[in-house]
């Protein structure tokens, strides 16, 4: 995601930035702390105003308002705000390696897991895998045929139905070993994913709340629909506890499938594209990203390349819930409680320094360079998407109960 979901490529330049010589390592380093305080500073201040901005407020004619505002919607618009002023300063894209969205939001996901009852996560495994395989497959089918109709590579079409369908950056990264895209298709994917997420954070709990969409279906549809972890995470903070707890296992069971769409992927390139390509005597049509084959052409086995797919973080994930729940049955609740709410208080900070780093990272140039033909297909997918992932929530998610 470009941190933003996973390491993608690093943000263009902005205007306000000239060229600088390459720092050096002492020169990177403090430019890195620097941005880590930014960061944490910024996070800071989003509990501040999360604390005291509703008892400041109160009885006024914004009172009500700021109640219904969560901590993501702080975050990420300070997250914005301290973007134009580093940028304006000149200095964003030195701090730029301390904007770990990818990291932060992994650390939240897994103590959101210990604030979760496994209960609910095997209640809601079955409708979120079918979400996930059907979504997957109408999603990915469709992003791969309209952006064939528009005459776009074949490996930018694998990278924007993989980001559609499955997660964001993290995906379009994986894609881009598995088929060898070039950095700049990755580059394009990377920056549509980013430009359509953010707005999605507001948008779709805005629309649950206008249909009146039961909390579960809420966050299915959420989870299934947003393209990046951070802001299903975000979106699903701000539609609710119970939406983001479904968000949550919505996005982490379309996220393991990923490395079996990888594999896919590189099979269906090795075995047609690249052979069709290379018959035609095309060297170019076979890519100059990364490979999946090693330097010494020799290619891993497809489990060892689902595994190194496979997203970690949602093994911690489904420990951190398993143990919550284990210990909720076994432990005094006098004596776990105030441990569990010192997670939950430790899981805000990590989602806020995340939700931060979304606005931080944000670079309008990056999409200028994007062109309109992958936006049309994205436009279009994420209409598809927002459309089959409501039925579908609606079909798996109306009769959960927590």
């Amino acid at each position: 995601m470009s941190r933003t979901d996973a390491s993608g490529p690093a943000p263009a330049t902005t205007s306000a930035e000239a060229p600088a010589a390459p720092a050096s390592p002492r020169a990177r380093t403090g430019w890195t702390i620097a941005g880590a305080v930014v960061v944490l500073g910024l996070a800071a201040l989003v509990q501040l105003l999360t604390d005291t901005v509703p008892e400041a407020t109160a009885g006024t004619w914004f009172g009500d308002v700021a109640q219904s505002i969560e901590y993501p919607i702080y975050a990420i618009a300070l997250g914005f705000l301290g973007n134009a002023v580093l940028s304006l300063c000149g200095v964003r894209d030195r701090m730029n390696a301390a904007f770990r969205t990818e990291l932060f939001i992994k650390i939240g996901l897994v103590l959101l897991g210990a604030t979760i009852n496994f209960a609910i996560f095997v209640k809601a495994f079955g409708p979120a895998v079918m979400q996930a395989i059907c979504l997957i497959a109408i999603v990915f089918a469709f992003t791969w045929w309209f952006a064939g109709v528009l005459g776009l590579d074949d490996r930018l079409r694998a990278l924007l139905a993989s980001a559609l369908s499955i997660c964001g950056v993290s995906a379009a990264v994986a894609a881009a070993g598995a088929v060898r895209a070039k950095k700049e298709q990755l580059a394009y994917t990377a920056t549509l994913v980013i430009v359509f997420a953010v707005p999605s954070i507001f948008l779709l709990p805005w629309l649950a709340s206008l249909m009146g969409l039961p909390p579960a279906v809420t966050g299915a549809w959420i989870g299934g629909n947003i393209d990046t972890t951070a802001a299903v995470t975000a979106a699903g903070a701000v539609a609710g506890e119970q939406p983001l707890q479904i968000a949550s296992i919505v996005k982490v069971t379309q996220n393991a499938l990923l490395g079996f769409v990888a594999v896919l992927l590189t099979l269906f390139f090795a075995l047609r594209v690249d052979r069709v390509a290379a018959a035609a005597g095309d060297g170019a049509a076979a890519g100059d990203g990364a490979g999946t084959a090693s330097a010494s052409g020799h290619k891993p086995r497809a489990w060892a390349m689902v595994w190194d797919r496979f997203p970690k973080f949602v093994l911690g994930f489904l420990l951190a819930s398993i143990v919550a729940t284990v210990l909720g049955v076994t432990v005094d609740p006098a004596v776990l409680e105030p441990r569990l709410d010192a997670a939950k208080e430790l899981q805000v900070w990590a989602l806020s320094l995340a939700f931060v780093s979304i606005g931080l990272e944000f670079t309008v140039s990056s999409v200028r360079e994007a062109g309109w033909k992958p936006i049309l297909v994205f436009a279009a997918a994420t209409l598809v998407n927002l459309v089959a992932g409501l039925g579908l929530a609606v079909l798996l998610f109306s009769s959960f109960q927590f």
